[in-house]
């Protein structure tokens, strides 16, 4: 996809070093603070999920709850660009991996304080004890 480059929001792409813009943004900036501990980071202590502090435990039925608030938590946080507005289980297992369909809106002007919805968006968000992958999904 071209770089938007008159795109409210410009970055560096993490794995390239191109640029990355608009939804893409997005979706990188939420893998990053999800992966991203409280305190991981020197000057941003703040930063960051409860996430990476649920991976690996034993999860059970009523650890699903929590999960749910660490994501959506973070999100509200540190990404106003994207509302979450349904999460729904996919696979929670005992070894602490985790697997969630992330529906929202996408409001790309959100960091601008304009918070008008570009449209749906779903998101296949997968934790793990040894990190976090998320995929846009057909909404």
């Amino acid at each position: 996809m071209a770089a938007d480059l008159n795109s409210p929001s410009v970055g560096l792409d993490a794995a390239t070093g191109g640029i990355v813009t608009g939804w893409d943004h997005v979706v990188q900036s939420l893998a990053d603070i999800f992966a991203t501990r409280f305190g991981a980071r020197i000057m941003r202590e703040w930063y960051g999920s409860f996430v990476p502090n649920l991976l690996g435990r034993l999860i059970t039925p009523d650890e699903v709850v929590p999960c749910f608030a660490a994501i959506t938590s973070a999100i509200e946080q540190w990404e106003p660009r994207f509302r979450v507005t349904r999460i729904q289980a996919v696979e929670v297992t005992h070894d602490g991996r985790l697997h969630v369909f992330l529906d929202g809106e996408y409001r790309p002007r959100a960091m601008l304080g304009d918070f008008t919805v570009e449209g749906a968006r779903r998101l296949d968000a997968y934790a793990n004890p040894d990190g976090v992958r998320i995929e846009e999904r057909a909404a």
